[in-house]
């Protein structure tokens, strides 16, 4: 595979998340063009050799049916060549070259160990009428490359809206990772997981990392060649391999990235005592029941 782009999605609101995973990929070795979809329309002055991409008709598309704003990452399978990485990511070493061996689709994360998010009930009852074992073969959405369109936006429409897929691809409410995986697994694209047998890397998620992990990084013939932190908040849990992510920042930076933190927590605080009001608890019950019976 030969990487002709790298694709990410971001927002005003993980700015500072795409200024380290920008630092970090140039840091590697990487100066391939860097696609930003937008999640919205809150965007933000963007390096050289990076550019919004912005797919108008998918995007009209995805807000008529309702879709999660994150489904936007549909865009990159009409593309060939590319990896994707989520803002929340630290390159240790150059995807050009760890991709280039492989072809199709190439994931490193250990989603098989945890897949609950990357399928629903009728994704999952899809899957299993194709094989016994598919858990091994869905993957992380915020990291992976792919060598070739899987559709164009007119197949896509119609797959994503048949009754197999509707469920996944289009009215599941929390991210795109159900409908890309089925997206993409439906296909006959040639599937590597670099954590899987006979490559064995190490995880690609912070999260298996909660000690050290220096001593894990060492053997170049099992690194990961990335490190994620795939989830809300990641960053506020306390781990050493936190700071292969801080690291990047300016004391400037690192700065607003607290003041956003503490404006996280007395959010979070606000919310915790509406949330215990008696009088809102009543109120949540009492619409409920309402729609219940208007149902």
């Amino acid at each position: 595979m030969k990487l002709e782009r790298i694709f990410t999605m971001a927002n005003e609101a993980v700015r500072l998340q795409f200024v380290a995973m920008e630092r970090s990929l140039r840091r590697a070795g990487c100066d391939l063009p860097l696609c930003v979809i937008p999640f919205d329309d809150r965007l933000f002055p963007l390096p050289p050799n990076a550019y919004w991409h912005r797919d108008e008709p998918l995007f009209s598309w995805l807000q008529g049916h309702g879709c999660h704003p994150t489904m936007r990452k549909y865009a990159c399978l009409f593309e060939a060549n590319y990896h994707f990485l989520d803002t929340d990511i630290v390159v240790l070493r150059n995807p050009e070259e760890v991709v280039r061996p492989f072809t199709g689709l190439l994931a490193s994360c250990t989603e098989w160990a945890k897949p609950q998010w990357t399928y629903t009930a009728a994704s999952a009852k899809y899957f299993s009428s194709r094989s016994s074992t598919w858990m091994r073969e869905v993957f992380s959405t915020g990291q992976f490359a792919i060598d070739r369109p899987l559709y164009t936006h007119e197949s896509l429409y119609r797959v994503a809206t048949s009754a197999d897929f509707f469920d996944a691809c289009i009215r599941y409410p929390l991210h795109e990772q159900p409908g890309i995986n089925q997206l993409v697994l439906a296909t006959d694209i040639p599937r590597t997981n670099l954590t899987l047998p006979p490559h064995n890397m190490q995880s690609t998620w912070a999260g298996d990392y909660p000690g050290g992990f220096e001593h894990l990084l060492r053997d170049s013939a099992t690194a990961p060649y990335l490190i994620h932190w795939a989830g809300p908040n990641q960053f506020d849990i306390a781990r050493p391999i936190n700071r292969l992510f801080f690291d990047l920042f300016t004391p400037e930076e690192l700065a607003e990235w607290e003041s956003q933190r503490r404006a996280r927590e007395r959010r979070a605080e606000r919310e915790g005592r509406r949330a215990a009001n008696p009088l809102r608890r009543l109120a949540r019950f009492l619409k409920r029941e309402f729609t219940h019976r208007l149902h």
